[in-house]
């Protein structure tokens, strides 16, 4: 799908001839004297178009528009949350298979957040997966043309919004894949295809290569799947060579069957989502290619299934990780950590002045937050308020949560430097602790996006997230140098 911004007002608006126009109405508007001014201005008056975020008027084929279809959406104050909510809620009611340009128009000079919000969620609600259909009915929408008098002031935020998009929709295809069409060696190859895209190189590491590293952490959890685990290592390089690079660690695991811990049969499928943290690495690459900001940065993807066959890692194994410290498995459930913490101990190489690792790692997580913010670890409080911030931006929201030494009591084991995981109590807390041990030589936090990456039910699919957290994180790095 193609995105557009274009300079115009209510009057260019009405004269487009396009299949559904949507009309963002604030509670500040005010009609001037054009026909599609003066229908919003009625609309509003007679409460047909109710004054409260989100509520919409639809019409068909209005004389005031040359659209086929037009909704009015009220947003409120025009923050970019109103913004969403009425963009998403209007969008579903024109999407139809004949949808193929979509006008969207701000009626009063637009902001930079809600100019963000509203392509963001133009691109949410039109997205489509059809990869493994037969009859693929996939999106129909060709084209969004965002119209507001004030586009020369909110251009680099548009632009911004379209490369997450493009970012956001690779990790949704990726993370949305059945395990047999997503294999470590299919998500390597995805890497290498990013490294077409400008100042984006890639190298993909194999069980030789690894095994020599020493990454016995790693190959313990590979070594229960006839497929081979892959190592991909990303660079953009933006900047020069002497400039340390931030580092993103993306969790890889492509089918996660919890291994001898086997984990209960219902929606065991979604553990496909399983490697959404390697598949938001691909994404902000993506992204980062498009934008061509002045930094550098790596991407790290240890990928491997964790399944069970004779050769499968046994509750109670121990295992030598790259860092030279040995684990004590004693849940071969807790498998992202495994993988995690060689790649963390790999980072070190690259000198980074952060690394940030995101991985769907507890289910603690998503009963300590559900499913509206990811879990949020860092010692580091300008690393912590940095990643806050850009969460805030990008409305891909976490929250801090507490990294006390005292949590790290549980991982202690008489047979091991550590066990690879405590008792029930603060679940994310003593795998984030875990993690932690790998991280004393850079800057570091992770994301647990266990409850964020992907929603189950009737909308079972992936979000794409953290990827808009992430490219605000970088761009704002990028800004202040």
């Amino acid at each position: 799908m193609n995105f557009e911004l274009k300079p115009m007002g209510l009057v260019g608006v009405a004269n487009e001839k396009c299949d559904a126009l949507i009309v963002l109405v604030p509670q500040a508007f005010k009609a001037g004297k054009d026909d599609l001014s003066v229908l919003i201005g009625q609309a509003l008056k007679s409460g047909d178009l109710e004054a409260k975020p989100g509520k919409t008027l639809a019409l068909y084929r209005p004389l005031q528009s040359n659209a086929v279809r037009v909704v009015l959406a009220f947003v409120g104050d025009g923050a970019a949350l109103q913004v969403r909510k009425a963009v998403l809620s209007a969008v579903g009611l024109v999407k139809t298979s004949s949808l193929k340009k979509l006008l969207m128009s701000f009626a009063a000079p637009a902001r930079e957040d809600a100019v963000r919000a509203a392509v963001a969620a133009i691109a949410d609600a039109t997205y489509a997966y059809t990869q493994t259909k037969s009859k693929p009915e996939g999106r129909t929408l060709q084209k969004a043309v965002v119209a507001a008098t004030n586009a020369s002031e909110v251009q680099a935020s548009f632009d911004r919004a379209v490369a997450i998009v493009m970012g956001v929709e690779l990790a949704k295809e990726w993370a949305n894949r059945p395990a047999n069409h997503a294999t470590p060696t299919m998500l390597g190859q995805a890497a290498k295809e990013l490294a077409q895209l400008p100042r984006v190189s890639c190298e993909v590491l194999g069980p030789k290569e690894v095994a020599k590293l020493g990454m016995g952490s790693f190959m313990a959890v590979a070594q229960g799947s006839d497929q081979p685990l892959q190592f991909v290592v990303l660079r953009y390089d933006g900047a020069l060579k002497s400039k340390s690079p931030t580092v993103l660690v993306g969790k890889g695991i492509t089918f996660d069957s919890g291994g001898i811990s086997i984990k209960p049969a219902p929606e065991m499928d979604e553990m496909k989502f399983d490697m959404s943290g390697a598949a938001s690495v691909l994404g902000v690459f993506r992204a980062l290619a498009q934008l061509k900001p002045a930094i550098n940065v790596v991407g790290l993807i240890p990928s491997c299934e964790n399944l069970i066959n004779g050769r499968a890692v046994k509750p109670g194994d121990v295992v030598t990780s790259m860092s030279g410290q040995t684990i004590e498995i004693l849940n071969t459930d807790a498998e992202g950590r495994l993988v995690l913490c060689d790649a963390l101990t790999y980072a070190e190489r690259f000198k980074p002045t952060a690394v940030v690792d995101i991985a769907t790692l507890t289910g603690a997580c998503v009963i300590a937050l559900g499913g509206v913010r990811s879990g949020l670890f860092a010692p580091q409080d300008a690393l912590a308020d940095a990643l806050m911030k850009a969460g805030d931006a990008a409305q891909d929201l976490c929250w801090r949560m507490p990294l006390d030494d005292d949590y790290a009591e549980g991982l202690k084991t008489s047979f091991a430097d550590v066990a690879n995981v405590a008792g029930r109590a603060g679940g994310s807390i003593t795998a984030a602790k875990f993690l932690q041990r790998f991280t004393e030589k850079f800057p570091w936090a992770h994301l647990d996006i266990a409850g964020t990456a992907w929603k189950s039910g009737a909308a079972k699919g992936a979000t794409g997230r953290p990827v808009g957290l992430l490219v605000e994180y970088l761009m704002a790095q990028a800004t202040s140098k």
